[in-house]
C-alpha cells in the first residue's frame, strides 16, 4: 500500500518548526531529509525514522517496524500529533545521521 499525499502533508506540516525539511517520492512511499541527511520515512503512512541510539533512548518503547519487505527495520514514531515531539526527535538524530553520500558524476562518452 502507498502512502498518501495527505499525511505526507500533515507530517511536513508537524515539522514546519525545522528548518531544511525535504523529501523524496520514491516508489510510492516518502523518504525524509533532514538538514540533507535521512532520517527516515513514510512508508504505509506511517512515520519510520533510523534506529540510531538518540531515536531508541528518545523513544524507548517504540515498535520496531519493516518499512517494506527485505529492509531494515525502522522505529515507527506513535508521537505525530506532538510537534515539539518531533523537533526534539530530530534535532537528537542528527548527529548519529550519516552523511548523505556524494553523488557520482555520469560519465560522457566521447563523441568521434
Amino acid at each position: 500500500m502507498a502512502s498518501s499525499k495527505e499525511y505526507l502533508e500533515f507530517i511536513l506540516g508537524q515539522l514546519s518548526e525545522l528548518e531544511e525539511i525535504t523529501y523524496r517520492a520514491m516508489m510510492g512511499e516518502f523518504i525524509i531529509y533532514y538538514r540533507g541527511k535521512i532520517v527516515g520515512g513514510i512508508y504505509d503512512d506511517r512515520l519510520l525514522v533510523k534506529p540510531v541510539k538518540a531515536a531508541i533512548s528518545y523513544m524507548p518503547t517504540a515498535s520496531y517496524e519493516l518499512p517494506y519487505e527485505g529492509a531494515k527495520e525502522m522505529l515507527l514514531v506513535d508521537e505525530v500529533d506532538n510537534k515539539g515531539f518531533l523537533a526534539g526527535l530530530f534535532g537528537a538524530m542528527y548527529d548519529e545521521l550519516p552523511a548523505p553520500k556524494p553523488k557520482k558524476k555520469k560519465q560522457t562518452t566521447p563523441s568521434f
